[in-house]
């Protein structure tokens, strides 16, 4: 008898929230920042322990922003860490995630914040009614393809929607999320999208401006708070405009002094 290969995670695993990043968003919460690690194509392997913690430092840093609004944040924990074809494992886990929030926190928003395979999973999992805002980083998306359907996009109208790419990107290509960025655009005015000059897919070169926007954005867009005029111009700025906004050497450094 032929071996069938296990590709979706197994019926026994059940994806996860976990502790809440920092003790600091314990509690009452105003509003909650889940976080989407990256991923593999195919794979039913248990969840990276390294793309888990890389979320961690900015999960962090969201939290204290966030500390007198009652930011939660937590770190999901898939079943596997494939996306698997058109099951798209991640989304579903992506969209537990949302409910089971609701069901610890109640009626607050939610903010999406994922990075490649995990960001292309916000943008998927965005339609639940929970959702305020998708920050996706270096997401991971489809080449274009004639005979499939193209990546949806509906799913975002109502939201704040912000893409994050490193030019220099040699996983996930920039090329590709501006395209998408572009689609959305028409259905959602509401979506922008910063270039990092030279990042590549960790975004690491620039991490601490990736974080002040990051920070501006979630804030912005769950508590209503000021947000910086790059942001605010890069929402309003017609394409190509507002989708290819450099993010500057320094952005948010004022307010980190």
């Amino acid at each position: 008898m032929a071996h069938i290969a296990l590709v979706g995670p197994p019926e026994s695993r059940r994806p996860r929230l976990g502790r809440p990043v920092s003790s600091r968003s314990a509690g009452v919460a105003g509003g909650v920042v889940l976080l989407l690690p990256d991923g593999e194509p195919v794979s039913a392997r248990r969840p990276s322990a390294r793309t888990h913690a890389a979320m961690l430092p900015l999960g962090r840093a969201l939290v204290r922003a966030g500390r007198s609004e009652g930011l939660a944040a937590h770190v999901v924990r898939y079943r596997a860490r494939g996306w698997n074809g058109t099951d798209a494992d991640l989304v579903t886990d992506a969209s537990w995630a949302v409910e089971e929030a609701v069901r610890r926190y109640g009626d607050v928003p939610v903010c999406l914040l994922g990075h490649g395979m995990g960001a292309r999973a916000a943008l998927r999992a965005a339609g639940h009614p929970a959702v305020a805002a998708v920050l996706a980083l270096a997401p991971w998306l489809p080449e274009d393809d004639v005979a499939a359907e193209p990546e949806p996009v509906r799913q975002l109208v109502g939201r704040r929607v912000l893409l994050v790419h490193g030019t220099n990107d040699a996983r996930t290509d920039p090329e590709l999320s501006f395209r998408f960025a572009e689609r959305a655009k028409k259905a959602n005015r509401e979506t922008c999208r910063f270039e990092v000059h030279s990042d590549g897919h960790a975004l690491r070169q620039y991490a601490a401006e990736v974080r002040a926007l990051a920070g501006d954005f979630v804030l912005g867009a769950l508590f209503s708070r000021p947000v910086a005029r790059p942001l605010t111009d890069a929402m309003a700025a017609p394409p190509p405009l507002g989708l290819r906004m450099p993010l500057a050497a320094g952005f948010g450094g004022s307010r980190r002094r």
